[in-house]
């Protein structure tokens, strides 16, 4: 069974493949030709494509107990034989080997984004133990260790904070635009990168317990869930099997006349079965293609067409994930909103901050000149200041001693904009607001959607008021914030199992397990992570959210040419089958009918590729 399966693998492998559909190409030129040797590369296409299609036909038959497309195949390809058919025999054959190594390469593509998860994961720690500093191997690392993260490195395991104050990059596992300020006592996660401050912090889960470890084993388990679909053509033949042979029995026993029995298992050969969805499919991806979408299989086309509810993530989704300057509110007498901005930049200039470098783009924007400072000073967590024209200018956080006006604050915040409060001699001079830009054409892709009768939510690691903001702005209104990437799945999980299918549509480290979990997903592939885009079944290679409801209806209107070059083949065959009953149509004629039924089917299909759908 072993030396058969490996046979099996090396006729199904790319060489082999490439060889087979060379050989019909010489066998075709030989028809065309005349040539009397043109037979000779459609039997080598037949045995090379053809035999692992018998395998599983057979096996699919006797181990499985289930009639698929290739046992179809299969008997449409001995009956051509036997009339001398052997192009048709060989074209089938090709066709039915080059899908299913186009669905292998979907399939590694998928795993891939496995190993860039694993690549997160740091190699080393720097433990603390009787006073000195050691590096350990990170995946050694136990509950009650001390480890130090200096400024800049990937935080190594899920710990508290023993010592020290930063701001933390959390994207990884939340997706949340803004670094998190971090103190002593503050939970911090494997994975995620420490800003400028230096922190101990104390494991409180075995290294293969950490949640970029259970990150990982969410992305597997998703995967192992989501159910290969049954392609439709393997859905039609569990009946078209038995009305095969039953019809060429019958023909036999009331004409007599074997030739017409094989003559009817001529036209019923799927050819045009078999072309429908390929090349249905095939256009349809090129068309996406030009459009700046990538679609990773057939299969990815006939789950879109059949979703009802879009997910979205907020950061880098929806929005750019990066802060711009907002509102300018001065609060000491006197002073300008643009006195404020250059205040505040003359410090931020100093500082590599996400923050800073809003500020600082936003001063040039408007060109404005930066004044010098001097006696630099940050405070992780806290915030910067230096001395500029004499005054000490502090920029950074609302603290206790750092509380500016109550009810101005408040409503900042309920809007979900992050706050800079600016000081100048110790007295507050105003506050600089930031929110993460809305990416244009969120709002029309939520109205279009909504308008294809589905339904859009947002799944979002960020805090309520920030995603509440969002989603007001482009009319969702079922929104789940503050969510992990287990919530998104559990989430996911929840609508599916009750009967919704879902497209989840995510750009992060921390969408890759919802992308797997949910029915079809789709990367933001521009400025997306490359986890992202191995996990999700679509890509959209310019990040143009139009290209959302766009794929959608590529989807329905692909899955509906599918549909309608199935029901005409099968109408020309059964036409087919009743005139070679009759006698009227013989092997030849009946091949010709067939071969017909065929192009009709490639001709339908390509006109998916000229059709607008923007």
């Amino acid at each position: 069974m072993k030396r058969i399966e490996s046979i099996i693998s090396i006729l199904n492998s790319w060489p082999c493949v490439t060889i087979s559909g060379a050989s019909l190409a010489i066998s075709l030129y030989g028809m065309l030709a005349e040539e009397a040797a043109a037979a000779f590369g459609a039997y080598v296409a037949i045995v090379i494509s053809g035999i692992p299609l018998v395998y599983i036909a057979m096996k699919r038959l006797l181990a499985e107990r289930s009639i698929s497309s290739a046992l179809l195949i299969s008997m449409a390809m001995a009956a051509c034989i036997m009339i001398g058919e052997s192009f048709a025999a060989g074209e089938v054959a090709f066709i039915m080997a080059l899908g299913e190594k186009l669905e292998d390469i979907t399939v590694a593509r998928a795993r891939k984004g496995l190993a860039s998860l694993v690549s997160l994961v740091p190699q080393q720690a720097r433990q603390l133990a009787g006073g000195e500093v050691r590096d350990i191997p990170a995946d050694s690392v136990m509950p009650g260790d001390v480890l130090r993260i200096l400024p800049g490195e990937i935080i190594p395991a899920d710990g508290e904070i023993t010592d020290g104050s930063s701001s933390v990059n959390q994207a990884a596992m939340t997706g949340e635009s803004l670094p998190v300020e971090k103190k002593t006592g503050d939970t911090v996660f494997a994975g995620t990168i420490n800003g400028h401050g230096s922190l101990d912090i104390c494991a409180t889960r075995p290294a293969q317990d950490t949640t970029l470890q259970q990150l990982i084993r969410l992305v597997r388990e998703a995967d192992a869930r989501k159910a290969p679909l049954q392609r439709t053509v393997d859905r039609w033949a569990s009946w078209l099997v038995p009305v095969a042979l039953i019809l060429a029995i019958l023909a036999y026993i009331i004409t007599g006349n074997l030739e017409r029995a094989v003559t009817v298992l001529v036209v019923f050969c799927p050819c045009a079965l078999a072309l429908a969805t390929p090349t249905s499919v095939i256009a349809a991806i090129g068309q996406a293609t030009r459009h700046g979408v990538l679609i990773k299989s057939g299969e990815a086309l006939e789950r879109m067409a059949r979703v009802s509810c879009f997910a979205s993530d907020k950061t880098g989704t929806l929005t750019y994930g990066s802060l711009e300057v907002s509102e300018i509110i001065p609060l000491e007498e006197g002073l300008t909103a643009r006195q404020l901005l250059t205040m505040a930049a003359a410090v931020e200039s100093r500082s590599e901050h996400p923050i800073a470098k809003a500020i600082i783009h936003h001063v040039q924007q408007l060109r404005l000149s930066i004044p010098n400072t001097t006696d630099f000073r940050m405070t992780p967590g806290v915030g910067v200041e230096a001395t500029c024209d004499g005054n000490r200018i502090f920029c950074g956080r609302v603290t206790d001693e750092n509380t500016a006006d109550s009810s101005v604050l408040s409503a900042l915040q309920q809007k979900g904009k992050a706050a800079l409060v600016v000081k100048r001699n110790e007295t507050i001079a105003g506050i600089i607001t930031l929110t993460d830009k809305l990416r244009p054409g969120a709002e029309a892709m939520v109205q279009q959607l909504r308008h294809n009768k589905c339904q859009v939510m947002l799944l979002t690691g960020d805090h309520s008021a920030a995603a509440d903001r969002i989603a007001r702005q482009v009319g969702i209104q079922k929104v789940f914030s503050s969510l992990l990437p287990a919530d998104k799945l559990q989430i996911i999980a929840d609508y599916e199992q009750a009967g919704t299918l879902v497209c989840m549509l995510g750009d992060g480290v921390n969408d890759a397990p919802a992308l797997r979990q949910a029915y079809i997903g789709i990367a933001m592939g521009g400025m997306g992570s490359e986890i992202a885009r191995d996990a999700a079944d679509i890509t959209l290679m310019t990040d143009d959210l139009s290209s959302v409801p766009y794929v959608k209806r590529l989807a329905d209107a692909t899955l509906r040419t599918i549909r309608f070059n199935l029901t005409v083949s099968m109408l020309i065959n059964t036409a087919a089958i009743t005139l070679s009953v009759m006698g009227i149509l013989g092997p030849v004629s009946g091949a010709l009918v067939h071969n017909a039924g065929s192009v009709l089917v490639v001709l339908n299909a390509a006109l998916l590729y000229e059709r607008q759908f923007r």
